[in-house]
């Protein structure tokens, strides 16, 4: 009985020993054999054919739509803002600056002519007055 029972524990750690380190080395073999080509493919698969159709159609939709969506409509807001504000400020400027340019020019002018006109007539009146004063005389 003691044999028997010596033998059964022998072949029991015997086998358990055994198919403990069987168990490990190949499971952590195929494993990892499994696992490398198993990730190899589906990697590549995965990288070369779905990433690549699924960022071309993203990237072309989105691309092509909210890129242009958002460009008009931020040109647009941004043109109109712009446009509307440097035009008014602009045209304020250049009229106030080309209104006043033009009305001291013609004040010029016009005073000059006027003052022109002024002393041609009262030279002309001095010399009637004093050539009549000549004749009294």
């Amino acid at each position: 009985m003691y044999l028997s029972v010596c033998l059964s524990v022998c072949l029991s750690v015997c086998l358990s020993v055994c198919l403990s380190v069987y168990l490990s080395i190949c499971l952590s073999t195929c494993l990892s054999i499994y696992l490398s080509i198993y990730l190899s493919i589906y990697l590549s698969i995965y990288l070369s054919i779905y990433l690549s159709i699924y960022l071309s159609i993203y990237l072309s939709i989105y691309l092509s739509v909210y890129l242009s969506i958002c460009l008009s409509i931020y040109l647009s807001i941004y043109l109109s803002v712009y446009l509307s504000i440097c035009l008014s400020v602009c045209l304020s400027v250049c009229l106030s600056v080309c209104l006043s340019v033009c009305l001291s020019v013609y004040r010029f002018i016009y005073l000059s002519i006027y003052l022109f006109d002024r002393s041609i007539y009262l030279s002309i009146y001095l010399s009637i007055y004093l050539f009549d004063r000549e004749l009294l005389i």
